[in-house]
């Protein structure tokens, strides 16, 4: 039998109950399903430590979001509204307590972390977050569980340097909005050319506001690019920046709509690619962080091509 380290796999019975209205709608439970079917009959099984998300103190949220944008969100989802702002957000009655319990998850993964009981924590959330700005829901998110999960980390346990990785298709606005400033916070972001895809940010000139000068780093691809063009860009681009910034802990905004099968975005990762990935930002938790990870669920709409891509990448993360 394969030896792997240990994984902690933050859930909850909320992520389920987020009703997109069915349909067309891309952002469904069944992708949690699917995750969580695919990795039951993974070698990775015996492996695997699932942990239920705790609720978060409101106050939590506040360190980004405005409180009045927390009212209006749960007064739509009360009153049975079916979107918030614009009709790809659509929600359903239990879609605010889903969404908070979302952030939960990713902030019970660094208790885990910080307390010694998990080095390793996979947040399988929904609804995802790295769009979500302030007072403002974008692109099927609604709080940005990874900006919320690094003001928490600085706050909580004093972790000041931190690194947000975040390999979805789509640039993650709401995580730039909240950061460019910050001369604390690493963000880099590889995604589709934003001439391409939503939601149009994340040129390569956009490197940082004042003292964030330069600790932002976008790294745009062309529609098409594929693996060998991804891991270009890791090695000659996002390695020595992490090496220039060293960060005390990492966040990798895991999103798998870069998949050659998702129609999401035209980018043409193999699912191979995400093991790849594992492996890499393995390398990088004991380079830096002695071993920890929190990885935050975000895209990933094929079914199919989004379970085996999470399997790959655990597998990879999980590797001795």
């Amino acid at each position: 039998m394969p030896d792997f380290r240990t994984i902690t796999i933050i859930n909850h019975p909320l992520y389920l109950e987020h009703d997109t209205g069915g349909g067309d709608h891309p952002e469904v439970p069944e992708r949690l399903l699917a995750i969580r079917q695919r990795l039951a009959q993974s070698p990775l099984a015996p492996f695997l430590s699932e942990v239920k998300a705790e609720e978060t103190d409101r106050e939590n949220f506040f360190a980004y979001h405005d409180e009045s944008y927390l009212f209006r969100f749960e007064e739509a989802a009360l009153s049975g509204k079916t979107y918030l702002g614009h009709p790809d957000n659509q929600i359903c009655f239990e879609s605010y307590q889903a969404a908070l319990m979302s952030t939960g998850g990713c902030l019970t993964g660094i208790d885990l972390l910080e307390s010694g009981k998990a080095d390793l924590a996979f947040c399988a959330v929904r609804p995802p977050g790295h769009h979500a700005e302030r007072a403002l829901a974008l692109g099927f998110c609604f709080f940005n569980n990874v900006v919320l999960a690094g003001k928490y980390w600085q706050k909580k346990y004093k972790r000041e340097k931190i690194a947000i990785i975040d390999w979805d298709a789509h640039h993650g606005n709401g995580i730039q909005d909240a950061f460019e400033e910050d001369p604390t916070v690493l963000y880099i972001s590889i995604h589709e050319h934003p001439t391409f895809s939503f939601p149009g940010t994340g040129y390569a000139d956009e490197d940082g506001i004042g003292p964030g000068r330069g600790t932002t780093l976008n790294i745009p691809l062309s529609p098409g690019a594929d693996d060998t063009m991804f891991l270009h860009s890791i090695d000659k681009l996002v390695e020595p920046t992490l090496a220039s910034f060293r960060p005390e802990r990492i966040i990798i905004a895991a999103g798998f709509d870069g998949h050659v099968l998702d129609d999401m975005s035209g980018l043409s990762y193999s699912t191979g690619l995400y093991k790849k990935i594992g492996e890499k930002m393995a390398a990088w938790s004991h380079q830096y962080c002695q071993g920890k990870l929190l990885s935050i669920l975000e895209g990933g709409y094929h079914i199919e091509a989004l379970a085996a891509s999470v399997e790959e990448y655990l597998l990879g993360l999980a590797k001795k």
